[in-house]
């Protein structure tokens, strides 16, 4: 019998340098079956983050387009609300209760843009103030639009740069007709700390059979082991009530007083007298339902812009 030669480990390669087996080794034709030929190819998604760049639905533009349905073609105007009054007709004999809107210096302060800002907006003031009254940066910012201080500045997104009107435009109670229809945007009346009777409409617990000084209480805050043992959110109790901003929609404009700046509209607005109303057009209403054309100052400037 020969003798065994002696083992040497290092004569043995490394087990990444030998050929691979032939059960590891891939297949190189795949089997193609009724199931893989029937199957749809996935749908790619449009969040799929994959790619190195920004899918299509969610850039900016796809998500302002998307929520374009909730702006206005034009920018509103600011008013102040001088009271409650009502029109008669002489031939029906039907009373119609109606709002009184008044303009004040109501003027384009400035314009932003998607380029520069990313959405299209007008800044609309109204009022005076005194230059005193106000800081350097706001001052600064009237000095470089050309405008006297305002009392009150609001912004007014709009749908696309056709409507931004030029810097320095002054709105009139011309800006609306009479018989379209718009929404008004206000801060109604603060009651301060309320009853949950009086700020919700309840009916009050029993006056007897054992109730005793509990007739305007709340009563049960939430259950107990059902209910998680504690109180929902969103529970209806006693509190501040009014004080909040409230719109009201589809009030129909009656009449407009251009030369003292008065827009008389349908029904009631919130808030009390002297408040600041935004008035726009109506976004439950289809759009030109009048004729809803630009001034003559600001429609001789585009058709200037244009030529």
């Amino acid at each position: 019998m020969p003798p065994r030669t002696p083992l040497s480990w290092g004569t043995i390669p490394s087990l990444f340098l030998l050929p691979p087996s032939p059960r590891s080794m891939p297949c190189q034709s795949q089997r193609r079956t009724i199931r893989s030929i029937l199957k749809p190819p996935p749908k790619p998604s449009r969040f799929d983050q994959s790619a190195k760049k920004v899918p299509a639905a969610l850039s900016v533009s796809s998500s302002l387009n998307r929520k374009s349905y909730t702006l206005r073609q034009r920018t509103g105007v600011l008013a102040t609300k001088k009271g409650m009054t009502a029109l008669y007709d002489i031939e029906s004999g039907k009373r119609t209760p109606c709002t009184v809107l008044q303009l004040d210096r109501c003027q384009v302060v400035s314009v932003k843009t998607r380029e520069k800002h990313g959405y299209y907006a007008v800044q609309v003031g109204t009022g005076y103030r005194s230059p005193h009254n106000i800081n350097r940066p706001l001052l600064g910012h009237y000095l470089v639009n050309e405008v006297a201080p305002k009392k009150k500045l609001v912004e007014f997104r709009v749908k696309g740069k056709e409507g931004l009107p030029p810097v320095g435009e002054e709105l009139k109670a011309s800006w609306f007709k009479v018989g379209q229809f718009v929404d008004a945007k206000s801060q109604n009346r603060g009651m301060g700390f309320a009853g949950g009777m009086k700020k919700w409409g309840w009916s009050g617990q029993p006056a007897s059979h054992g109730n005793s000084l509990t007739h305007r209480a709340m009563g049960s805050a939430g259950g107990s082991q059902g209910s998680g043992s504690r109180v929902h959110p969103g529970k209806k109790m006693a509190g501040r009530m009014g004080g909040i901003q409230h719109t009201v929609q589809n009030l129909k404009v009656l009449q407009v007083d251009e030369e003292n700046g008065i827009v008389v509209v349908k029904g009631c607005v919130s808030g009390p007298k002297k408040c600041l109303v935004e008035i726009q057009d109506a976004i439950k209403k289809p759009w030109q339902t009048v004729d809803l054309t630009l001034p003559m100052s600001m429609a001789s400037i585009r058709e200037e812009a244009i030529i």
